[in-house]
């Protein structure tokens, strides 16, 4: 039977994480997140069979007779939410991602836009907007969860290059960035620290605060906001080392959203990053354990991630992924 894969990129957020979460970026007009798809793939691939529902995540199998079993499944939940969406019939489905497992990357919203790209295919339809599949893979998360969720990772995952999604009324508005993607490659390190992440409850906690109207939390959301409209200028300019500062700037009011957001280990890898000449950083995703993203001097580069590697840091070797996300008819 016929085969359908789709092949999409994790992203390393630079500014303004959490607004992509409705309808924080609207309570701060001009907010946007401003990200960079990062040549980490993920994979969806689906195949027709005759009667059972299948899906394969690394050395877990879940099989199931029905789409709405295969839904509530304690490891295959989120596939089975768009199998049974979709209405797909009974197929196999294989998931990969080449990103470390809570590494804040962005890796399972990137799988999950990854995976109704290649249903839709495998039906025949017409391919969705990336707006589209944004809106039901961020609905579907959600429903998941049960935890307001957001978009900052599927765009990124989709479209490829340097983004900004900018939040207005009506829906968010993504712009592809001018910049020379090569020379962000010399200069963007990222590290994952070894630690796990779970991003849903430290957002709500967010979330949660400033929807309340939490005088503290305003002023970090709009320190976020005028930040991330900052960083969208400097790499336009192809100012790469203000932009290093901004990231760290952006941690500086992220780190206090919540608490658990910065850790112990976190602090001393942005600090050994930065004593070594970045020229800033901060963590990826909600924080707490994942990933680190430096900018840094190209000549620098090589030092700073020898010095995090042996602070207990595993530097990975990724950089900027210009191309669109990949859909394409597997021989079977």
């Amino acid at each position: 039977m016929e085969k359908v894969a789709a092949r999409a990129w994790c992203r390393v957020d630079l500014a303004g994480g959490t607004l992509d979460i409705w309808p924080l970026g609207l309570l701060h007009p001009g907010a946007r997140t401003v990200n960079v798809a990062i040549d980490l793939e993920v994979e969806a691939m689906i195949e027709g069979r005759a009667d059972t529902y299948r899906v394969r995540q690394g050395d877990s199998t879940v099989e199931t007779d029905t789409a709405a079993e295969l839904a509530v499944s304690e490891e295959a939940a989120l596939p089975g939410l768009v199998v049974q969406e979709l209405r797909l019939p009974p197929v196999e489905v294989t998931l990969h991602s080449a990103s470390p497992r809570g590494g804040g990357l962005g890796a399972s919203s990137a799988v999950t836009v990854a995976l109704i790209a290649a249903a839709e295919a495998f039906q025949g339809a017409a391919p969705s907007t990336p707006q589209r599949r944004t809106a039901l893979a961020r609905d579907l998360e959600a429903r998941l969860m049960g935890l307001p969720t957001g978009v900052q990772d599927h765009y990124p995952a989709q479209m490829g290059g340097a983004l900004e999604i900018a939040y207005g009324i009506g829906g968010e508005r993504v712009r592809r960035l001018k910049l020379d993607l090569e020379e962000l490659d010399r200069s963007l390190l990222v590290v994952f620290t070894g630690r796990s992440h779970f991003s849903g409850a430290t957002n709500w906690q967010v979330v949660r605060r400033r929807l309340d109207g939490d005088p503290e939390i305003v002023d970090l959301f709009a320190g976020l906001a005028e930040t991330s409209a900052q960083m969208t200028e400097a790499l336009e300019s192809e100012d790469l080392e203000q932009a290093g500062r901004l990231m760290s700037r952006e941690w500086g009011f992220r780190s206090r959203l919540a608490e658990g957001v910065t850790t112990p280990v976190v602090e001393n890898l942005l600090h050994i990053g930065l004593s070594e000449g970045a020229w800033g950083g901060k963590v990826c995703g909600a924080g707490g354990g994942g990933s680190l993203a430096f900018l840094c001097p190209p000549s620098k580069r090589r030092q700073i991630a020898e010095r995090l590697n042996a602070a207990g840091g595993l530097t990975l070797p990724v950089g900027p992924a210009a191309d669109p996300m990949v859909i394409e008819t597997v021989a079977g």
